[in-house]
């Protein structure tokens, strides 16, 4: 057994796989890429798949109605699950981050000083968790 993919809910499938898509440089798989501008979008209103290159597990987004934003650190409404990103070193965590913002995504915490584990903690535009640290692969 392996796992082939990590599954989103989200109220915005094609909305949130791009946004992921640009965070980490992944492709659509084949069927799922976006269509022409103009175009209705066939496959973005309910199941959309981002692979990984080298065999990395994907991700998927599935539609949902009403889906309840995290309130973490809170458990008023728990994560359930979130990514966690590792980059190289300090400087691609603070490059990352600007990235992370110019995206859609806002910063939940941030634990950048650190020294032993440099990190900050976002949520995504549906509202989903996500840890980028520096960490060794």
């Amino acid at each position: 057994m392996r796992v082939r993919q990590t599954v989103l809910d989200c109220p915005e499938p094609r909305r949130l796989a791009e946004f992921y898509r640009q965070l980490l440089g992944w492709s659509y798989r084949p069927g799922d890429e976006p269509p022409a501008p103009g175009s209705p979008d066939p496959r973005g209103d309910d199941w959309l798949v981002l692979r990984g290159d080298g065999g990395d597990p994907g991700l998927a987004f599935q539609k949902v109605e009403g889906l309840p934003r995290s309130t973490w650190p809170s458990q008023a409404v728990p994560q359930q699950l979130h990514l966690d990103i590792a980059v190289g070193t300090r400087e691609e965590l603070d490059a990352e981050h600007e990235h992370v913002l110019a995206l859609g995504g806002h910063l939940v915490l941030d634990r950048t000083d650190d020294d032993e584990e440099p990190l900050r903690v976002y949520a995504d535009p549906a509202g989903h968790p996500f840890c980028l640290f520096v960490g060794a692969d």
